[in-house]
């Protein structure tokens, strides 16, 4: 049975009623004093203990998803998903040489199946969410993602129009289904579209970390997975080879939520000739080691000065301002990270631009971020440059 499925939490909280009913059935049999009693007592209290905690970790995991499978919650993908043999011409060929699956490749559900309010019915009219395998050329890296594409995708009239394209970074240790059950990023974007607030947009949903259960923070680390080439450029290369989206960078934005939003002001300061645009809602400005992480910058020589790279701060202090527009969302009361958010409005200078969602009052969760969402996916589709270029033309 998968990890997420709901036949193992419904064994598992069988079990856990069982061992209940057999904790008040057989607790007079250990009543007395003796060793046997105490051991009897104990493990009834552990066995019950124990089946309770595992059922509502279940519960938790299958709500959220933060490990889809057995494989990441025994770290078994700690060095990278998956591994690619040999590529074929220009990097478009797919895993083991296969010419035929190419770098976005079809994939299972990936909890698809359980997210409620996607668009259903005619992609013409509705839009579509396609679950996919985004394949790395460079870094040989296999992230799962969801892939919304806008009604006008599939119309006739927009046949070789290529589209805006946001990469939407979900946070640590969550994956994509908290995307689109929780903060109901394809539901949110499709009233935006329908309603003519929002300019028809292809968003890509990932996962931050490329190494589960590792957080990879979008670093490359010394020896280690290579979060950060596979978002900067394996992402947007496997895009393009499989979807109409824009080649210009003025198509292209990133935005997320956490450390998802950290990775996505990560990536738009770092490689502005990728992405633009970020949307960063409760981000962290600057990428610290800690358990989750190991040791993300190294030992060698260079370790302090891959450090300062990924401090924002640092970053705006003491280099050239890049040219992108960044958006950041927070709270007054609730969120922790108010002074820090603050301070990097601050300290931003032209060319770069900054643009806030300050709430009153917003705690580090959901809500607050669904709140947010629609102001940040209007301000997001009024930073892209929606494609001059169409397929087929040199």
């Amino acid at each position: 049975m998968g990890l997420t499925s709901r036949s193992l939490l419904y064994a598992m909280i069988a079990v856990a009623v069982v061992c209940v009913g057999l904790t008040v059935w057989m607790w007079p049999r250990f009543a007395g004093r003796g060793p046997r009693a105490v051991l009897g007592r104990l493990g009834l209290i552990a066995a019950t203990q124990l089946s309770i905690v595992a059922a509502l970790g279940l519960g938790v995991n299958a709500n959220f998803e933060f490990y889809a499978s057995w494989h990441e919650l025994l770290g078994l993908y700690d060095g990278a998903p998956a591994a690619v043999g040999k590529w074929g011409d220009q990097g478009k060929a797919g895993p083991a040489g296969d010419p035929s699956k190419g770098l976005v490749q079809a994939s299972g559900p990936e909890g698809l199946d359980k997210v409620h309010g996607i668009p259903t019915g005619p992609p013409d009219k509705n839009g579509k969410v396609e679950t996919v395998k985004i394949v790395g050329k460079r870094t040989r890296v296999v992230n799962p993602a969801y892939v919304y594409l806008p009604p006008q995708y599939f119309q006739k009239q927009y046949a070789r129009q290529r589209f805006p394209v946001i990469v939407a970074l979900a946070g640590y240790p969550g994956g994509i289904f908290l995307l689109g059950q929780h903060l109901r990023l394809p539901e949110t974007a499709s009233q935006l579209i329908r309603s003519g607030k929002m300019q028809p947009t292809v968003i890509v949903m990932l996962r931050p970390t490329i190494a589960p259960p590792r957080d990879t923070q979008c670093v490359d680390v010394p020896g280690g997975p290579q979060a950060e080439t596979f978002f900067a450029s394996d992402v947007p290369d496997a895009l393009r080879s499989h979807y109409r989206v824009g080649t210009d960078p003025g198509a292209w934005g990133v935005m997320g939520y956490s450390s998802g939003g950290s990775c996505a002001l990560q990536l738009a300061m770092i490689h502005s000739r990728t992405y633009t645009a970020a949307a960063a809602l409760s981000p962290d400005y600057k990428v610290s080691d800690d358990p989750t992480t190991g040791n993300l910058f190294g030992d060698g020589k260079d370790r302090g000065r891959r450090r300062e790279e990924h401090d924002l701060m640092w970053r705006l202090k003491n280099l050239p301002a890049p040219q992108v527009n960044v958006l950041i969302g927070t709270s007054r009361a609730g969120e922790p990270n108010y002074p820090a958010a603050k301070a990097f409005l601050a300290a931003v200078k032209p060319p770069m631009k900054a643009d806030s969602i300050i709430l009153d009052h917003g705690s580090h969760n959901f809500a607050t971020w669904r709140r947010e969402l629609p102001a940040a996916l209007q301000w997001m589709s009024r930073s892209l440059t929606f494609p001059e270029d169409v397929v087929g033309s040199s």
